[in-house]
């Protein structure tokens, strides 16, 4: 009895830790209490128009500027789990995005001798998981602690293989936060063809929404607390009937105004945030085909526009407008070319050819006298390649083009990238 305890919660720790709802397929062999692995990508890119933050008030007189590259560490993680014993495990990510941060103190000997504190590095270093889980079944789990908020594709499917493009996804990675991760409480399980999620976490800070983004930044709290006057739940529900096939639904319902360390500025409004999203994966026949649809509403966006304008310029805010309504839209399709190869079939190399369409816009639906930004409408249209030489390393190129309203200049992309996802331990 024991030894099939520790078996079922080893098996629930692997399938947790890289927060993949098809995960039961790819856990690792337990050989050990401890799980350790991670996910990775570097990227070069070269982006054939203006970075002026002005390109979009004044158009005009960026429509022939010079491109510029980049090179960007995008996501580097490190994924750590450990299991107790009798149901009880741990999980950790620890992520460093765009080469993470660094700092230093020094003497400044030019000037007055004083000391001097230097930013070296730009990027962010997270926590995007900590919890403790207690497993009684494959069916049933209870996870405690800072976890995924599954709500949409990209949030409970976001490493690097889980998507063609370079970078993730650009519709949700743009009005979302991307990866959602708060502290909470989380039920979930699976059982027999259906995979179910619910949580209850911190609401959203309505101080952070604004105009370019909409909610995105609003969940990575300035604090060193996640504000929680007002509270939130998440549901997710995916079904594996068809064989080969994913569909997931998933909700999001939580009072936003009033979450803000100057909750009495937003004591008259409510500020109810109500997401829905639809999302598939088809994987077969030497196909791999996604989808999302997302679609948001928010509650007194006028009032919390108005207020956000008040709160001075020490504040968090990003004292812009913020729309009533969101959505995105996204598809990709990808075939395997070297499935027609009788020889790389059996050296399991796969090399797809790709296509994806997304449509966003966070402003979609403004209220009162909030002014729609139209630069905020975009569409984009990419095609490319993902060569992988193994199961955990896939090398992506891309062509995208982002088409923006007539009035704004386009903004063509070409990318290269490297990946890695899977097990070490």
């Amino acid at each position: 009895m024991v030894s099939k305890i520790l078996k079922t919660s080893s098996l629930v720790l692997a399938a947790g830790l890289m927060v993949n709802a098809s995960a039961w397929a790819d856990e690792p062999a337990q050989k050990s209490r401890l799980s350790m692995g991670g996910y990775g990508e570097a990227v070069m890119s070269r982006h054939f128009y203006s970075d002026n933050f002005k390109r979009y008030t004044n158009a005009d007189q960026f429509k022939d500027a010079d491109s510029y590259g980049r090179f960007d560490l995008p996501h580097v993680v490190i994924n750590i789990g450990y299991d107790f014993g009798h149901g009880w495990t741990m999980g950790s990510e620890i992520e460093f995005e765009h080469g993470g941060s660094e700092s230093a103190v020094e003497i400044e000997e030019e000037e007055t001798g004083e000391y001097e504190t230097e930013v070296e590095r730009g990027g962010e270093v997270a926590l995007e998981q900590f919890w403790i889980q207690k497993s009684w079944s494959r069916a049933l789990n209870l996870r405690m602690g800072h976890i995924i908020v599954p709500v949409g594709l990209t949030n409970m499917h976001h490493m690097p293989n889980e998507f063609f493009t370079v970078y993730r996804p650009e519709g949700e990675s743009s009005i979302l936060p991307c990866t959602w991760h708060q502290t909470g409480i989380s039920l979930w399980g699976r059982t027999s063809d259906w995979r179910y999620e619910a949580q209850f976490i911190a609401g959203l800070e309505a101080d952070l929404f604004g105009s370019q983004n909409w909610i995105k930044k609003s969940s990575a709290s300035p604090y060193e607390f996640d504000v929680a006057n007002k509270y939130a739940a998440v549901l997710r529900l995916d079904n594996y009937s068809i064989a080969g096939l994913r569909m997931g639904l998933s909700g999001y319902f939580g009072r936003t105004a009033g979450n803000s360390l100057k909750a009495f500025k937003y004591s008259d409004i409510k500020g109810d945030l109500l997401i829905g999203a639809f999302d598939f994966t088809y994987n077969d026949h030497n196909w791999i085909i996604r989808g999302c649809a997302d679609y948001g509403h928010l509650s007194d966006s006028q009032e919390i526009s108005k207020i956000n304008r008040t709160l001075g310029k020490g504040s968090v805010s990003p004292q812009t407008q913020v729309a009533s309504a969101a959505y995105c839209l996204g598809i990709e399709a990808g075939y395997d070319l070297f499935a027609l190869s009788a020889k790389m079939r059996q050296e399991g190399q796969q090399l797809y050819l790709f296509g994806r369409y997304d449509s966003y816009d966070s402003m979609y639906k403004t209220e009162g006298a909030i002014v729609d930004n139209p630069c905020w409408s975009r569409q984009v249209y990419t095609v490319g390649l993902n060569y992988k030489p193994l199961a955990e390393i896939t090398v992506k190129a891309e062509y995208a083009y982002r088409q923006l309203k007539s009035q704004f200049n386009d903004e063509p992309t070409l990318s290269l990238g490297v990946t890695y996802a899977g097990w070490w331990k």
